[in-house]
C-alpha cells in the first residue's frame, strides 16, 4: 500500500515582489533582485476550513455574516503572577494568544518566563520546551531562583518543531514556552534552524497551534546587534504581542516594552530588578529615576514622561561647554538628536539663548528613552540651568511640548503628572497654562501656568 502523498511542496519566493519558482536561484527572474529567493512551504491545495466561527462545512468556503449578528465576549485574562508584566500585557494572558519575547542574551528573558510559569504551574497546565539549553540547566536555576511552583511545570529539551507539536498535543497544555524560535527547525525545509524560512514556518505552524486549540504560546527570539528582532519582519506580525526586554549590563534593572499588543495599550513598561533570586518587581520606578545628589547641581530638571498609562518622574540632565571645534558636538542619549537639535534652535530664537558655539550633551537619567514631545521644555531649560550656571530648585518639577514659535504647548494627561509629582514631594510645577486644573487643586503643589519658553525662563 502506498504511502499518502504529501500535499506540501517546496518553494522558493522573493522576499521584494513575491514571485516564486521551484528552484533557488542568486537572481529573482521576476525583479531582478539578488539573493532574495527565500525557502519556504505551501500547500498544492487549499487546506480545509479549521475554525467554525469563519467558516461554513467542511468543503465550502467561508460565509460572510453581519458584524452585528457576532457575539462580543469579554475576554477572559488569566494573571501571571507579575504584575508589572500584566501592566505590559494589558492586564493578563488571554487564552489563544501568541507573544514573542525579545532581548540582548544574558537580559533575564528566560528567567522572566521561567518564573512566570512556575506562577502558572499550580493551577494550569504548563509545557516548557527548551532548545538552547538542557533539562539539568532549568532545573538549576529554578531551584536557585527558589521558585516553588516549578515542580508542576512540565519541561523537554526539543528543537524538532513536529516532535514540538506532537508532545503538545499528548500534553494538552494551557500554556506553551519555545525557548527559543531560532532553535526551531522543521523537517519539511532544508535550510539550517534559524534561518528566514525555518523561523517564519516554525513561527506560522505555532500561531496556528495556539488559535486552533487555545493555548496561550510563548515565543523566546533573538535580536540583532542593531536590537531588532532576528529573522523576517513578518514574524512579528503573525503573532498578537510583542515584548522587548531591556537592560543596561552596569544596571541591575530591566524594563519590558510592548511594541505591539493586539488585547491591550501599546508602549507599556514593567521595571523589574534584577536579584540573586530573580527579577523582582518595581512598583514606584520613579523612586529610582529620581536618585539625585544631596547637592543641588545646575543642568539637572525633573520632568514628569508617560510610560504608556503610569505617569513617571525622571531626572534630565544637560551639559553645555564652550567647543574648540568647527562643529560642536549635539549628543543626546535617551531621545532622539534630531529633537534636541530643533530645541537648541527655539532657544536661540525664542530664548535668547545662543549656543551655536556651545558642545551640549543631553542625558536621560536611569536609561530611559524619551518618546513623547511632553519632556521639550524640560530638557530646553536643563540646557540653559548649564549654560547660565544656574541651579533649578530641587522642588521642581517641570513638563511641556515646545512649538517652533516659542509658545508652551499642552500635553494629555496633565492632572495626572501633577498628581505624580505631588505624591513624591515636589511643591512646585511648571506646566503649560491648558494644563492646569481649573475646579480641583492638586493638594501641596503650586502650579505657575505660562505660555511661552521666555516666561518659563524667566521662572527659572
Amino acid at each position: 500500500m502506498k504511502p499518502p502523498k504529501d500535499s506540501r511542496k517546496i518553494v522558493y519566493r522573493c522576499t521584494d515582489c513575491g514571485h516564486a519558482q521551484n528552484k533557488w536561484a542568486g537572481q529573482c527572474p521576476g525583479c531582478g533582485a539578488w539573493n532574495s529567493l527565500v525557502e519556504g512551504v505551501e500547500d498544492r491545495a487549499p487546506p480545509p476550513a479549521r475554525f467554525a466561527g469563519f467558516a461554513g462545512a467542511a468543503g465550502e468556503g467561508a460565509v460572510p455574516v453581519s458584524l452585528a449578528e457576532v457575539e462580543a465576549e469579554e475576554i477572559s485574562r488569566v494573571p501571571c503572577g507579575l504584575e508589572e508584566f500584566d501592566r505590559v500585557l494589558g492586564g493578563g494572558l488571554v487564552p489563544g494568544s501568541a507573544i514573542l519575547i525579545g532581548g540582548d542574551p544574558g537580559i533575564g528573558k528566560s528567567t522572566l518566563l521561567l518564573q512566570t510559569v512556575a506562577a502558572l504551574g499550580g493551577d494550569h497546565k504548563v509545557l516548557y520546551v527548551t532548545g538552547e539549553e538542557s533539562i539539568r540547566q532549568v532545573s538549576l536555576r529554578a531551584r536557585r531562583l527558589q521558585l516553588g511552583g516549578a515542580a508542576a511545570v512540565r519541561i523537554v529539551a526539543e528543537t524538532r518543531l513536529e516532535q514540538i507539536l506532537a508532545v503538545a498535543q499528548a500534553e494538552q497544555p494551557e500554556f506553551l514556552v519555545v525557548d527559543s524560535i531560532q532553535t526551531a527547525y522543521s523537517e519539511l525545509l532544508q535550510s539550517a534552524p534559524g534561518s528566514v524560512a525555518q523561523v517564519r514556518e516554525c513561527a506560522a505552524r505555532l500561531v496556528r497551534y495556539a488559535k486552533e486549540t487555545q493555548t496561550t504560546v510563548f515565543l523566546v527570539g533573538h535580536v540583532t546587534k542593531e536590537g531588532a528582532l532576528a529573522g523576517p519582519r513578518v514574524l512579528e506580525h503573525m503573532v498578537d504581542t510583542v515584548l522587548y526586554f531591556e537592560g543596561d549590563d552596569s544596571s541591575r534593572f530591566r524594563v519590558i516594552r510592548a511594541f505591539k499588543n493586539r488585547f491591550g495599550a501599546v508602549n507599556e513598561m514593567g521595571v523589574f530588578a534584577m536579584t540573586e533570586t530573580g527579577l523582582r518587581e518595581v512598583r514606584n520606578p520613579s523612586a529610582i529615576f529620581l536618585s539625585r545628589g544631596d547637592e543641588d547641581a545646575p543642568g539637572s530638571v525633573v520632568m514628569v514622561m508617560r510610560e504608556g498609562s503610569r505617569p513617571m518622574l525622571v531626572e534630565v540632565q544637560a551639559l553645555v561647554d564652550e567647543s574648540h571645534l568647527p562643529s560642536p558636538r549635539r549628543v543626546a542619549v535617551g531621545m532622539e538628536g534630531n529633537r534636541l537639535a530643533m530645541l537648541l534652535a527655539i532657544l536661540h530664537r525664542h530664548g535668547g539663548v545662543p549656543l551655536f558655539n556651545q558642545d551640549v550633551f543631553v542625558n536621560l537619567v536611569g536609561g530611559l528613552r524619551l518618546g513623547e514631545t511632553a519632556g521639550d521644555l524640560a530638557v530646553a531649560l536643563a540646557v540653559v540651568s548649564s549654560y547660565r550656571d544656574k541651579q533649578v530648585p530641587r522642588d521642581w518639577v517641570v513638563f511641556g511640548e515646545l512649538g517652533l514659535n516659542g509658545e508652551v504647548r499642552p500635553v494629555q494627561n496633565g492632572e495626572e503628572r501633577l498628581k505624580e509629582a505631588a505624591k513624591h514631594g515636589f511643591k512646585h510645577a511648571l506646566a503649560p497654562a491648558k494644563n492646569v486644573p481649573r475646579s480641583l487643586a492638586v493638594p501641596g503643589l503650586e502650579v505657575v501656568p505660562v505660555k511661552s519658553l521666555r516666561e518659563a525662563i524667566a521662572v527659572l
